[in-house]
């Protein structure tokens, strides 16, 4: 059931003939990638505050939200995967709520539902998909039927509920989580909606010397979390959004996404490989990583450092390769191998178009 407190779920209700999305967040002027790099370099700091050590985690589900998309962190309990996801709600100023996937749950207890309004009259009472960041915790306890619910959300932004389409508020990140550790009374992602996450990360144990600052840091503030204070809105959230749309990719990159992609198709372990939906999602997210190192161009290093979070988890091996232990990480990595990557854009050109844009005193090259 829907964690009690979270406040989308206590939405008023709506008539049943409306479906209006909530009043969107008065506009911000257009921001550049160096606006963008800046505000999420912000973004990160402070997220640090609560989660030590981990930044390029915290980077890589930055890159996802400010790509428009949703994530899957998948590691085991304690690793401050939901704590992750309700910083970065705080951080942005997003409104948040949180549904604790367990076997009872129901479709509607995420949609809403049609309830008695004033004067009898049917209204629409809103679920906790209704919010700007949800966190979906543990999404593979609940039955097949609950975790489709929340598929037209992450695809359309919308969801239906009685032959009526409510649109969902912008921006609109759906986190979930999953313990890869523990199968029993858990039902397994399916396919299509794995796919429909744009990238599966993992957050992984601390280094000794993070955990011992974690343990430090509890101990001197005197509570059990830290305080943690807004940084951007959802305004500001949305406009670095626009700003990742127009980022720009070359020839060469586009070729090189598709080259990556084809690999996968064809590599022996795979009894499916990447969609052209993986190949779309590869791009965004690499655009995105562009806009957060406060770039409008994306180089085949971003495409290679997300190849694996954005591919893996949309692969499918064959059983054989499974047995033998060949895990789908290992599949995306022997494609990146197997690929040339492309010259045109070397770290010599990033770093003098990045000389020629502070010269010129604007950003991009």
């Amino acid at each position: 059931m829907p964690e009690p407190g979270a406040t989308a779920g206590e939405a008023a209700g709506e008539p049943v003939g409306g479906g209006q999305a909530d009043q969107a967040s008065p506009p911000v002027a257009e921001l550049t990638p160096a606006d963008v790099a800046t505000l999420a370099g912000r973004i990160v700091g402070e997220l640090e505050r609560a989660v030590v050590g981990k930044r390029p985690v915290l980077e890589l589900v930055l890159t996802g939200l400010l790509a428009d998309g949703h994530v899957l962190v998948e590691d085991v309990p304690g690793v401050a995967k939901t704590l992750m996801a309700r910083s970065l709600a705080t951080v942005t100023g997003l409104d948040f709520a949180r549904i604790q996937f367990t076997p009872d749950l129901i479709p509607s207890d995420l949609t809403g539902s049609i309830v008695p309004g004033p004067g009898d009259q049917p209204v629409f009472a809103k679920g906790p998909l209704f919010a700007n960041l949800v966190l979906g915790d543990e999404i593979n306890r609940s039955p097949s039927k609950t975790q489709a619910a929340a598929l037209e959300a992450m695809e359309e932004r919308q969801i239906t509920v009685d032959g009526r389409s409510h649109p969902l508020p912008r921006p609109f990140f759906l986190v979930a989580t999953q313990n890869p550790i523990e199968t029993e009374g858990t039902y397994p992602l399916p396919e299509a909606q794995l796919d429909r996450f744009l990238l599966r990360v993992g957050v992984g144990y601390p280094s000794a010397d993070d955990e011992r600052e974690l343990l430090r840091r509890r101990v001197e503030r005197g509570a059990e979390q830290p305080r943690l204070e807004p940084v951007v809105g959802p305004a500001d959230v949305v406009a670095m959004q626009r700003a990742v749309e127009r980022v720009g990719a070359d020839g060469d990159v586009i070729d090189y996404v598709v080259r990556i992609v084809e690999a996968t198709r064809a590599n022996d372990a795979l009894e499916i490989g990447a969609s052209p939906r993986g190949g779309l999602s590869l791009l965004r997210a690499a655009r995105a990583r562009a806009a957060v190192d406060g770039r409008d161009f994306a180089t085949p290093s971003d495409v290679k450092s997300l190849a694996g979070a954005v591919l893996a988890h949309r692969l499918v091996l064959r059983t054989e390769a499974w047995v033998r232990g060949v895990r789908e990480h290992d599949v995306v990595d022997e494609c990146l191998a197997s690929v040339p990557t492309p010259e045109s854009l070397t770290r010599t050109d990033i770093e003098a178009a990045a000389w020629q844009a502070g010269a010129d005193g604007r950003s991009g090259p």
